[in-house]
């Protein structure tokens, strides 16, 4: 009787633990199509468009009395949300583990980001400004329920799961990405047939990202579940928090080296997402509808490989396969460094290496760097590794904008982020993974 109640009780947990898995995933599948749809597709062209209308005879607009030129209004407002963000993440982690109360701000900011994504309907004529608030707000609220997103992690799987489920969540966060992009292309593509002005049919875009991201954060909100947590003393707030974190860290050394290590790799990645389009559009002479075409095929092909490397992450353990997508991203831009121009056939060749390779070794650094995390303390870390993620990627942008502009060689740019993974894949490949799980405090699983 006795063996029986134990066995139904560990099957009734082990239900209720697929089930909030299950509701986990669909924050990915709300928040993802910001990311997609709004920031790498839509908003930084229309917002410098409609900056450039608001713009003075000498191409400037004057924000709070400072003149910016208009083509650089948008990559500032990106800039200063990740301050607003740097400031705000560590203050709410430390928040979310001293109450245990991580649902309230998750859904606090998840629902800030939405309605500030859907107030980007109104963003026309020479409304910049509002644009520029809008995006700050929205992307500083994607950063924070980011970290608190991926904080429930440790505590929704087992180690020998991790890697599995958060494959799966990032394959569910670009499969959103792709589905929506879809519809939004054919509405922006065919916008007069639906009677629509090309501005009219953007800011539907826009906002239909912010209503999906608000209607689907139901589902993880309602399933995810607040655990209590001893309680801790505040060491601060803003920065004094991200210092005590850091401190904190200095006596976890080897989780801090992953972090690194993470930071080096993570930093080459971002630049690759973010500088492909201009590559693609400056060097190899593609139109536009082109670049949209890659930036869905990467969002497909990376569900695909996030699921693949998840199922690889079993067999070879994350490190492991984390380590072999380094290889795979540096082979990815040799080959880009030979694409020859005007062959758009190739760049998409391009994009699915980039796309089997994007999910996975995302998913993989979160679900490893989970098990570096001491219990107890999870939003804390996860708002250095959010910063590490969204807050930190600078470096790259700046070499491939000096090697261009020493060599004036686009091909030159593309090919120095190699240096990125290289010294990633050093760094991470000295760090003894099992050694570091359980000086964290944690359970070493089988294979990692």
């Amino acid at each position: 009787m006795g063996t029986d109640t134990l066995r139904t009780d560990a099957a009734d947990g082990a239900a209720d633990r697929r089930r909030e898995q299950r509701g986990w995933y669909f924050y990915d599948w709300a928040c993802s199509v910001y990311s997609t749809s709004v920031l790498t597709v839509f908003l930084g062209p229309y917002l410098t468009s409609v900056a450039e209308s608001a713009a003075d005879a000498d191409g400037y607009v004057h924000p709070l009395g400072i003149p910016v030129r208009a083509g650089s209004f948008f990559a500032y407002s990106v800039s200063l949300s990740v301050i607003v963000a740097v400031l705000v993440m560590p203050l709410v982690g430390a928040a979310a583990d001293r109450s245990g109360r991580k649902k309230p701000l998750l859904a606090a900011a998840a629902y800030t980001g939405a309605a500030a994504t859907a107030g980007m309907f109104f963003l026309d004529g020479d409304r910049y400004l509002l644009g520029g608030v809008l995006l700050v707000v929205a992307n500083a609220a994607q950063s924070v329920a980011m970290m608190l997103y991926n904080s429930y992690l440790p505590q929704i799987a087992p180690p020998e799961e991790r890697d599995a489920v958060s494959s799966r969540g990032w394959a569910f966060g670009y499969a959103a990405g792709a589905l929506v992009l879809i519809a939004n292309l054919i509405l922006y593509t065919a916008h007069d047939s639906f009677g629509l002005s090309e501005s009219a049919a953007v800011r539907i875009c826009l906002a239909s990202a912010g209503l999906w991201w608000g209607a689907f954060a139901l589902i993880p909100l309602r399933r995810l579940r607040d655990r209590r947590t001893p309680a801790r003393e505040a060491a601060g707030t803003g920065w004094k928090q991200l210092a005590a974190t850091i401190r904190d860290m200095r006596r976890h050394p080897l989780t801090l080296a992953f972090l690194l290590a993470y930071l080096v790799y993570n930093d080459g990645i971002q630049t690759v997402i973010t500088q492909a389009s201009v590559y693609g559009s400056e060097e190899l002479g593609l139109g536009q509808s082109t670049l949209i075409v890659a930036v869905l095929l990467v969002q497909v092909l990376a569900v695909v490989g996030a699921l693949a490397l998840g199922r690889l992450a079993r067999t070879y353990g994350a490190k492991r396969t984390i380590l072999g997508s380094l290889v795979a991203w540096t082979a990815t831009l040799a080959a880009g460094y030979f694409l020859p121009a005007g062959a758009p056939v190739w760049f998409f060749v391009l994009a699915a290496g980039i796309g089997l390779v994007l999910g996975g070794s995302q998913a993989l650094s979160r679900s490893l760097f989970s098990q570096l995390v001491p219990p107890g303390k999870e939003a804390e870390y996860f708002s250095a590794y959010e910063l590490s993620d969204r807050g930190m990627s600078w470096l790259g942008p700046l070499l491939f904008g000096l090697t261009y502009q020493l060599t004036g060689s686009y091909r030159d740019a593309i090919i120095s982020l190699v240096a990125f993974f290289v010294l990633g894949f050093v760094l991470l490949a000295r760090v003894p993974v099992r050694r570091a799980i359980g000086d964290a405090g944690n359970p070493v699983p089988e294979r990692i």
